[in-house]
Parts: structure tokens; sequence; C-alpha cells
């Protein structure tokens, strides 16, 4: 499964997650199946660039999204990409997956 987090760099794990979703930029993708870690620009519209960033991370074959804040439209536009959405209060990239497989394992 491959999980995207917007963040403020190229610092992989150890990278800040940015505040705004689409505003990031960065996106690390994390690939559990694979155990790797890509780091991509965020080059949509909000960047200068074309798209939005729901349609960029689909393209990465993105299937969750763990970010501190985003709007509805986001929100929605992810859903209908078939991109589960999950909020986190961690500071960074490691801390948000560790505590996405803490409450996994609890509801286990």
């Amino acid at each position: 499964m491959r999980i995207a987090i917007p963040t403020e760099g190229r610092k992989g794990l150890e990278e800040r997650i940015a505040y705004h979703f689409g505003r990031s930029k960065t996106y690390t993708i994390i690939d559990e199946d694979k155990n790797t870690v890509e780091i991509i620009d965020n080059t949509s519209e909000h960047m200068g660039g074309s798209g939005l960033p729901p349609e960029l991370l689909e393209k990465k074959g993105v299937k969750i999204v763990l970010c501190r804040a985003i709007g509805p439209k986001a929100v929605n536009l992810l859903q209908e990409k078939g991109i589960k959405v999950y909020t986190t209060n961690a500071e960074t990239v490691k801390q948000a997956l560790n505590e996405m497989k803490s409450k996994a394992r609890n509801l286990q």
C-alpha cells in the first residue's frame, strides 16, 4: 500500500509534515509493500504547475493520505479517486506512520 504525506522538504522519514496539504513543497510516499520511500515535488497548480494534488497522488498509486490539515474540497477529490484521508498531529513522517500503525494494531 502506498501512503502519501505532505512534507516541507526531502528528508524522508525525518521530514516535518507540512501544515497545508495542497501547498506543501513535497509529498513523501511510503510504499509499505516494497519498503521504499519516494519524495516527489508538488507540481500542482498551487505551486505554479498544473493539475491538483489529488491527481498527482493518484498517478503515483497512493491509497492513503496522512496530513495535518486538509480542506473539504481536497478530501472529496481524494475520496473520489479512492484515496482514504486521515489526519494526524504528528510532527514528522516517521511519527505519523508509527501513530497509524499503532491505531491499526489497536483495532485488531
